[in-house]
């Protein structure tokens, strides 16, 4: 059995599972209750009354958080000529077409992003089976699919983050690091949570945010309160 540290006991005594927490109280505490030695991840899950089943009720979108994400982000970019050299210039850590498809269907997923031209989308289909599972897949609606890679690439490095609904009727994704002040993370949190709104599907009925919680890495998530509310 693996033991418990003394600092992630005092940790979980900090918390109340069944409280209802205010953004702002929550963003304080889970910076309090953080231990771990390495800069841990605060991600934000939200439970959707939808049916990922109904492809109209299908959910994703795209949102540039306003304090980055606190994580370096990997970006490979399919791309020939002054689109690729645009890439390059702009930071991107992989830059290629054929040669990095190749690569990609030899097993080489390190990255956390993906870009393409539209000219190039005809070959990198050829790896949907790797990039899509994974959430890697460049899509036009996200930005992700453009002739200006360079923009593409700072925007993706400077914080945003493309979500998409689960099987389970979620969504999650980082908000930010422990590091990041309480004023940041609530800023990042109700970018995502506006986003998510904005992206309600018309087919959607009744509560559509069920509930929220967030949570920094290896702890439990914290409930936020009122979150019918959130969508009025």
């Amino acid at each position: 059995m693996k033991r418990v540290t003394k600092n992630r006991k005092l940790s979980f005594e900090k918390l109340d599972l069944d409280k209802i927490y205010s953004l702002d109280e929550a963003s304080e505490l889970v910076k309090d209750i953080t231990t771990t030695k390495f800069d841990a991840s605060v991600d934000l899950a939200i439970r959707l009354g939808v049916d990922p089943k109904n492809a109209n009720e299908m959910i994703r979108g795209v949102v540039s958080l306003p304090h980055g994400t606190g994580k370096n982000v990997r970006v490979v970019v399919f791309a020939q000529g002054d689109a690729a050299k645009a890439a390059t210039d702009a930071g991107a850590d992989h830059v290629g077409f054929e040669d990095l498809i190749k690569k990609v269907q030899d097993g080489f997923t390190d990255f956390d992003a993906a870009v393409a031209t539209p000219d190039a989308m005809g070959e990198v289909r050829k790896i949907a089976r790797v990039l899509g599972p994974r959430g890697l897949m460049p899509n036009p609606k996200t930005g992700t699919v453009t002739d200006d890679t360079a923009a593409a690439v700072n925007a993706v490095k400077a914080g945003k983050v493309d979500y998409k609904l689960d099987k389970n009727a979620n969504i999650s994704a980082a908000i930010g690091k422990a590091s990041f002040s309480e004023g940041q993370l609530t800023e990042n949190a109700e970018a995502l949570i506006e986003s998510v709104i904005k992206a309600k599907p018309a087919s959607a009925k009744g509560n559509y945010i069920e509930n929220i919680t967030i949570a920094a890495t290896m702890l439990p998530g914290l409930k936020l309160e009122n979150t019918a509310a959130i969508t009025e």
